[in-house]
Formats: C-alpha cells, structure tokens, sequence
C-alpha cells in the first residue's frame, strides 16, 4: 500500500470538494481548481475527508494512487491557504519592476525581459536601499507557480563564484573558489 496515496486528506472549513465525469474540482476562499483523474482511480469522499483508493496492487495503480492523492491535497490547501514563493535578485545593477501582470526584469543583457503572468497569480515587487530586489508570488496552484517561478529562475540562474542570479529567499548557493585557489 503506498504511504502517501493511503493518508485521508482532510477538508478544512469552507472548501467543498466534488467529483463529476473523472474531474475533481476543490472550492475554497481562494480559489477553484479542476483535476483530471484517471477512471480506475476512485474517490470516497465523506464528511470533512477524501480518501483515494485503487483497484489494484499493479504498477500503474500504485504510482497513480500516491500521484492523485498528492495533487488533490494541494488543491485543498492552495484554495484554502495558498502558496507563496519569494524570489530574490542577487547582482549589481539587477531590478524588477511590475505593472499590473506584466514585469520588467533588467538582468545584465542588453535588452530587458518582458514576463507576462496569468491571472490567477498575483504579484508584488519590493526594491529597498541596500537590499535586493525581491518578487513575491502568491496564487492557489501550486503547479502554476511553480512553473512561472521556474520560469523567471531561468532568465538568470544562481552562479556558483560569485552568486549572482535570480533564487529562491533563504536559498543557499553552493560556492566555488575559482582560479586563484588552484594549483601553486
């Protein structure tokens, strides 16, 4: 039996969670979110619990059980909760800025980068004195901002000798010391 596909997901107050044509949908304060499942995987959904159960101990059913389990538990908790990501500019002369969906990110290249962002995420740059430049992600899909966080990471990955780049807030950056700690 798998560890996690076995664990009952508990509904907090104010999240409905309902099942129609092999499609979950969660509503909550935050939000709403659909989910395909696969037919063979079921649903038990009682009172302030979901429990997913499968037919059979085969390979398939096994990974689809702890894979639908995982995915409903952070819909409920991104549509009662939701998710935050903060994301942090390390660089001489590196800023952000947002206007409405669209952010303005100047990375070093000759160019800046334009990102427009869905509308389920809501966003919020802060620039202060002497500190870096920060971009806070909030939305309800974990999936999704997981994605766009991915995708600004990319514009200018974290380097190891001097740690310039775009990383997570409280990410640590392994270091390299370079060519000047080599060979004598």
């Amino acid at each position: 039996m798998s560890r996690i596909g076995k664990l009952p997901i508990t509904i907090p107050a104010g999240v409905t969670v309902s099942l129609k044509d092999n499609v979950v949908a969660v509503n909550g304060p935050k939000g709403e979110l659909y989910q395909t499942i696969n037919p063979d995987i079921t649903l038990d959904i009682t009172e302030g619990k979901v429990e997913v159960k499968r037919p059979s101990d085969e390979k398939n059913h096994r990974a689809l059980h702890g894979l639908y389990r995982a995915l409903i538990n952070n819909m409920v908790i991104g549509v009662s909760q939701g998710y935050r990501k903060v994301l942090e500019l390390v660089g001489v002369g590196y800023r952000v800025s947002s206007n409405g969906q669209l952010l303005d990110f100047s990375l070093g290249y000759s160019h800046n980068i334009l990102l427009q962002l869905p509308k389920e995420i809501k966003v919020e740059t802060k620039t202060e004195r002497n500190k870096n430049p920060l971009v806070i992600l909030e939305s309800c899909d974990k999936e999704l901002i997981g994605m766009v966080c991915a995708k600004i990471r990319s514009f200018r990955k974290p380097e190891p000798y001097k740690g310039k780049g775009i990383r997570f807030a409280g990410e640590i950056i392994r270091r390299k010391s370079g060519k000047s700690a080599g060979a004598k």
